[in-house]
């Protein structure tokens, strides 16, 4: 039998996740988020400088279909196609909305019939960079760079009532919100400074949203690799 552990930052124990509970705009929609890295689970636990909690559980994955966004079968367009799927944003422009819906048309994936999502996980100061491909503003290989050396954190998602079943709680760590929360505070920094570098150093021989648009790049374009 193959076992994963996993930690679920919060700012409470949760002894027992619960199936169909939870924000549906979250980045690939409801279901349990957690990662395999347990330093990155107690930043998460900590938006504030409260304590919080790094839950502890163990998978069992054998009977589970497990889809890894990050696996070269897939582009980073696949990836932010399900993210503006179901994150809340404001699409202030033409271009965005025009970007959007191309996006969700040519790239989206069909998640339904998986157990689990593995991928990146786009806190707030990263969903910039998102925002500025979509207006236009930054290129596909700024975004790119941006979500594989940003350190944005690999989060697994349970998405099925079946996963939710093969999963137990094994015990918990106090995350200290003295030492955890400045961590995520220079996270967000550094994403922001990242951001503003990227708009100055623009990437004119780059593909942007517009050229997506106008040229019809498809997810098997050689220039995505």
């Amino acid at each position: 039998m193959n076992k994963i552990t996993l930690y679920h930052g919060s700012q409470k124990i949760v002894e027992q996740p619960l199936f169909g509970v939870g924000k549906t705009y979250n980045d690939y929609g409801q279901g349990f988020y957690c990662t395999q890295n347990i330093s990155l689970a107690k930043e998460w636990a900590c938006p504030t400088s409260d304590d919080g909690f790094a839950n502890i559980y163990e998978l069992e994955t054998d009977s589970l279909k497990l889809i890894d966004l990050q696996s070269e079968e897939f582009c980073t367009l696949n990836w932010l196609a399900i993210l503006i799927n179901n994150r809340k944003f404001d699409l202030d422009t033409p271009i965005m909305r025009q970007g959007v819906f191309y996006l969700k048309e040519n790239f989206l994936l069909d998640l339904s019939g998986f157990d689990l999502i593995k991928g990146y996980r786009a806190d707030d100061s990263y969903f910039s960079f998102a925002r500025a491909f979509l207006s236009n503003q930054i290129s596909y290989e700024q975004l790119q760079k941006a979500m594989k050396l940003g350190k944005l954190g690999e989060q697994i998602m349970l998405k099925s009532k079946k996963s939710f079943e093969n999963i137990t709680f094994t015990g918990y760590e106090i995350a200290e919100g003295k030492m955890f929360n400045p961590l995520r505070k220079e996270r967000f920094n550094k994403a922001r400074k990242n951001f503003e570098t990227s708009l100055e150093n623009g990437d004119i021989s780059g593909l942007f949203i517009r050229d997506f648009i106008l040229e019809e790049v498809k997810p098997n374009d050689s220039r995505l690799q």
